[in-house]
């Protein structure tokens, strides 16, 4: 098993649909801050488990760029960091690599940006698998089922069969 960490916008919208994907084994809600000084401070991210040989690291980042507006550098980023945190210096790399080949994808510039993980803070546990809770909520059918409906658009080969 390996671990990422993603930043984009509401970490409960990234943790729904990082939950849907095979290979995930788990997904943690809350925020992450980076050991580097432009990422320092605490911004909404989930950390997602998986196991490389079901879903790769490109397969996520793909899906992450794609479920989040990964090229509008708006005025809530600190919040709302688009990031990819990385655990080690092949993963680094290994990023880098995906997120210049992503970008040909894009027809404006990914924001997104490469910090290494830092620190981890668990949201409240009445927050945690939010959309699982809380489907029929105005905030889950009004952001984070947009979402989901790309994920099962572009990435249904890499939806776990039980929520399809």
């Amino acid at each position: 098993m390996q671990r990422i960490a993603f930043g984009g916008g509401c970490h409960w919208c990234t943790e729904a649909i990082f939950q849907q994907l095979r290979g995930v084994s788990q997904v943690e809600q809350g925020w992450v801050s980076s050991t580097h000084s432009q990422a320092n401070t605490p911004s909404e991210a989930v950390i997602v488990h998986f196991d490389p040989s079901s879903i790769s690291l490109d397969t996520l980042t793909e899906i992450h760029l794609f479920t989040h507006n990964a090229t509008s550098n708006h005025v809530l980023r600190k919040k709302y960091r688009s990031a990819i945190y990385i655990f080690s210096e092949s993963q680094e790399k290994e990023a880098q690599n995906i997120l210049t080949e992503k970008q040909k994808l894009f027809k404006k510039p990914l924001v997104t940006k490469i910090y290494p993980f830092g620190e981890f803070k668990l949201n409240d546990e009445k927050y945690l698998d939010y959309y699982k809770s809380n489907p029929e909520k105005p905030f889950c059918q009004v952001r984070i089922e947009p979402k989901l409906k790309v994920l099962l658009e572009r990435y249904s080969a890499f939806i776990q069969k039980s929520n399809r």
